[in-house]
């Protein structure tokens, strides 16, 4: 029997809500599979068939030793996702990449350990007509160490732009879309490039103030249905995924998170590749359709995304 480690961490035990119905799903689909911290020493990864990243949350504080650990497991066994895959998504400049490959993205400035915060700010706010943006890191998870400012915020903003820097981490600054007090974020889940449901989560923060929920909490969510233009936008966000990667066999998951602009248009929020939230309690069903999916794929052999070289 096919074994697959579903891996979480120490720090998250409790706080996966998708972890107990995966485990039944899998063991439903035939094979066996063991809940796992990326962070116990003592695991002998070599003993799975496969590896599959689930709910390793704390990997944003000590990201050089999570990488380094899934290059070892990358050597050992097969990692789902893949390497290549996580090294760049665990870095929100993904999205600069696909951006410029044509996805309408949620507009992105960079700003980098080495810039000046305030200057780095004013430029932001002189090419970027917002009433509010959002201040948060480039490598992080459940908005942890994320703000929303109003223009006139200017001082406390660049205060926050200089604590992160400070701590050699790149920022991020963006308009912040007002559609998502009302409507939320969309987020469309895939399993094996197929889609299986859509889940709705509500606005994460409140005016003026950072996020509202704990960085592993799964907030308001709720079931959701995705428009026509939110599909072929996630779509066209995986197939530009799979050529930027130089992915020819499908992901074995992702979550595409997507708001809607001013304009009424969806816009790329967050692509989640590694550790996501799957939202099996939004769509009664979908842990048994991804045990499906992994069991197609450890039973046929492309366990692993293939890949160039990362």
């Amino acid at each position: 029997m096919k074994t697959l480690a579903l891996v979480t961490a120490v720090a998250a035990t409790g706080h996966d809500d998708d972890l107990v119905p995966l485990l039944e799903a899998c063991a439903d689909a035939g094979f066996h599979p063991r809940a796992v911290a990326w962070d116990d020493p003592t695991v002998n990864w070599a003993r799975f068939d496969a590896v599959l990243l689930r709910s390793p949350w704390d990997y944003t504080e000590r990201l050089p030793g999570f990488l380094a650990w899934c290059e070892h497991v990358d050597r050992v066994t097969h990692l789902m996702n893949p390497l290549n895959v996580v090294r760049w998504n665990t870095d929100k400049h993904y999205l600069a990449d696909l951006a410029t490959v044509g996805i309408p993205t949620v507009p992105t400035h960079f700003v980098e350990p080495d810039a000046e915060p305030m200057e780095a700010l004013s430029a932001f706010l002189e090419a970027f007509d917002c009433a509010e943006f959002v201040v948060k890191p480039a490598v992080s998870a459940g908005a942890r160490d994320t703000h929303r400012y109003a223009r006139d915020q200017q001082f406390a903003a660049g205060n926050h732009v200089a604590r992160l820097l400070d701590q050699e981490r790149s920022v991020m600054l963006q308009p912040y879309i007002a559609s998502v007090d009302e409507q939320g974020e969309i987020a469309l889940l895939y399993f094996g490039g197929r889609f299986s449901h859509a889940a709705r989560k509500g606005a994460q923060l409140a005016a003026g103030e950072g996020a509202r929920q704990a960085p592993m909490a799964l907030g308001d969510i709720l079931p959701g249905k995705a428009t026509q233009a939110e599909e072929a936008l996630a779509e066209r966000v995986l197939a530009a995924t799979a050529r930027l990667r130089q992915l020819d066999t499908p992901l074995s998951y992702a979550r595409i998170d997507l708001l809607i602009d001013a304009e009424g248009q969806p816009r790329l929020l967050e692509l989640e590749l590694t550790e996501p939230s799957l939202f099996f309690a939004q769509a009664p069903g979908s842990a048994a359709r991804f045990a499906g999916v992994l069991a197609e794929q450890l039973a046929d052999g492309t366990v692993r995304a293939r890949m160039a070289p990362a």
